[in-house]
């Protein structure tokens, strides 16, 4: 083991700022992608719409279904000052993690539109909020809030791109399977099927879902100078009984997405089908059930560009970094895409 490994600053590469993608491919299919070859040490560069050609025959593939929601919105306080909230996953008894813009304290009210309004009920270390939401003065749950946040909300895109939100980005920024409301961020990887080559996909290959609610921690840097002293954030999933059977049996996986070989790995070190997933991937704890993996570019020093490394080595994903910053890839979210298997 590289000791390296474990030094945070030694998962950072300098990335031009041209090569952020705010915007993605059209189609979405014609994204580049990089395939890498771990048994021939070999990299083919080639088009998304080419991936059907280099997956494993007979490996199953997993997929996240969650659904991105509306989860930024504007406001006020009473006292009249403008508020941000970034509405991150909700808790038992109807309360909320929240990120709210603008100082409030416990017990702030808060107004929206359409007869919304919130009051903060505590303030977390972290900089998050508890929050409880209220709609004509009597408290809602996820469903409501979600059905009110699909009328006044944002979709949250991810700080780097450094815009706002379009009506585009509501089509753009959400799977085509996108199924379950929970996330503040899309599992990237899977934005690059068409309709026509996703039924292409399910029919080659048996394909099965999971959720996994992708929250804000998964673009929050690693701010520890050691990587194993980072507080991993927990984020909720679930596996349906045919897809944890999938996972059981001794067929090989391809996870579409750092979300689902996080879920996917989880799920064999606890056998657990639902609850919160906090599993950090990194070189000194390797993937043991996950044997392929579809990703996008990550941010220099994300636990993203860790968990990758696990599949690769910290050399190696470093090194297939630069070459894609050679050959002019388009990185992060709405950024091209890299095959391992």
């Amino acid at each position: 083991m590289n000791s390296l490994d474990l030094i945070t600053d030694s998962y950072d590469y300098n990335l031009p700022k041209e090569f952020i993608a705010t915007s993605p491919a059209r189609p979405a299919d014609s994204a580049k992608l990089l395939v890498y070859n771990r048994k021939t040490d070999t990299v083919t560069h080639t088009v998304f719409r080419e991936i059907l050609n280099f997956i494993p025959k007979d490996c199953t593939v997993f997929l996240n279904d969650t659904k991105v929601i509306k989860a930024r919105i504007f406001g006020k306080k009473c006292s009249g000052g403008k508020i941000e909230m970034l509405v991150i996953k909700p808790l038992p008894g109807n309360r909320f993690v929240t990120m709210i813009k603008g100082r409030v304290k416990e017990q702030t009210e808060l107004k929206f539109a359409l007869g919304l309004s919130a009051k903060v009920l505590a303030l977390n270390d972290d900089g998050s909020r508890i929050t409880a939401f209220f709609l004509n003065n009597k408290q809602i749950d996820f469903s409501k809030l979600v059905e009110i946040l699909e009328q006044i909300g944002h979709i949250p895109l991810p700080p780097y791109m450094n815009r706002e939100d379009k009506k585009e980005d509501e089509i753009d920024y959400q799977t085509l399977f996108a199924k379950n409301d929970g996330s503040v961020a899309a599992p990237t990887a899977s934005l690059h099927f068409t309709p026509e080559l996703l039924e292409k996909m399910q029919k080659e290959f048996t394909t099965y879902t999971l959720t996994l609610h992708v929250g804000a921690g998964t673009f929050k840097p690693v701010d520890a100078k050691e990587i194993l002293k980072h507080k991993m954030h927990s984020e909720y999933y679930n596996i349906p009984h045919d897809a944890a059977n999938a996972i059981d049996s001794s067929k090989e996986i391809l996870a579409v997405g750092t979300t689902v070989a996080r879920t996917i790995e989880y799920y064999a070190r606890t056998k657990s089908l639902s609850g919160e997933c906090d599993l950090f991937l990194h070189p000194h704890n390797k993937p043991i059930r996950v044997n392929y993996l579809l990703t996008n570019f990550h941010l220099p020093k994300s636990t993203l560009i860790m968990l990758v490394s696990s599949f690769l080595g910290r050399d190696k994903t470093l090194k297939l970094y630069n070459e894609a910053i050679k050959k002019r890839y388009r990185f992060y979210s709405y950024g091209d895409a890299m095959l391992i298997i």
